[in-house]
């Protein structure tokens, strides 16, 4: 068994050679992605989401809010099986309000789509809610004053797996400072609820260095095994 039509055309849309796997992995995976749930109730009338929504946009805790145009809250479907966690907003997010935009957002789309995901089947939020200056690393102080919103996020939607991705979303997320090339390809827990994390590149870095787009194929090949054991 191979890849699918679908899949096969994710992974062109990733700049990923399409190959034939090993028979076993192959079909692993196919059948994987073959019974990723779908959830249909968004939630967004949730009264303690919105209020939630509304804290962010007010924030004042650190000093990033001087400069945003917009608080990036996240976005997707509240009761999602898969959250994906980034790192923060950058220009095109800031304007928009949405995390993961521009080309970066749409590597993260075919991404998604190669493991039979739509964009709209997940959520989506960055461990900051605002754009650092000129897309610098956030600042410890800033990762503490925005992760209790995330906190929150993690809680409410309660998801089945989280892909954490990029370093700096992986290292906030778990409290340590691996590496990024090390802490691939090993499952990680979330440690409030238990959640399975998997790490993988940022699709910016993958843009700046295509060659590592297989990696992250990988990632998201065991991603989907862990989701797929637990369901």
């Amino acid at each position: 068994m191979g890849l699918n039509i679908t899949q096969q055309c994710y992974l062109q849309k990733m700049g990923i050679d399409i190959y034939v796997p090993r028979q076993d992995h192959a079909a692993d995976v196919v059948a994987a992605i073959g019974q990723v749930h779908t959830p249909v109730d968004t939630g967004i009338d949730r009264p303690e989401w919105e209020s939630l929504r509304k804290q962010v946009a007010a924030c004042t805790k650190c000093e990033l809010h001087k400069g945003r145009i917009q608080t990036v809250f996240g976005v997707g479907n509240v009761n999602a099986d898969w959250m994906i966690i980034g790192e923060a907003p950058g220009r095109d997010e800031d304007q928009q309000g949405e995390p993961f935009v521009g080309r970066a957002g749409k590597l993260l789309n075919a991404m998604l789509h190669a493991i039979g995901l739509q964009r709209e089947q997940v959520f989506i939020a960055n461990i900051l809610k605002c754009r650092p200056p000129g897309n610098r690393d956030p600042r410890p102080e800033e990762v503490v004053c925005c992760e209790g919103y995330l906190k929150q996020q993690i809680a409410m939607i309660k998801p089945k797996i989280i892909l954490a991705v990029g370093r700096i979303a992986a290292q906030n997320l778990l409290k340590v400072d691996t590496p990024i090339g090390q802490m691939r390809g090993n499952r990680y827990e979330y440690p409030e609820g238990n959640i399975p994390v998997v790490v993988t590149y940022h699709p910016a870095y993958l843009l700046r260095s295509p060659g590592e787009k297989r990696k992250s194929w990988q990632d998201l090949q065991m991603a989907m095994k862990i989701y797929n054991s637990l369901i």
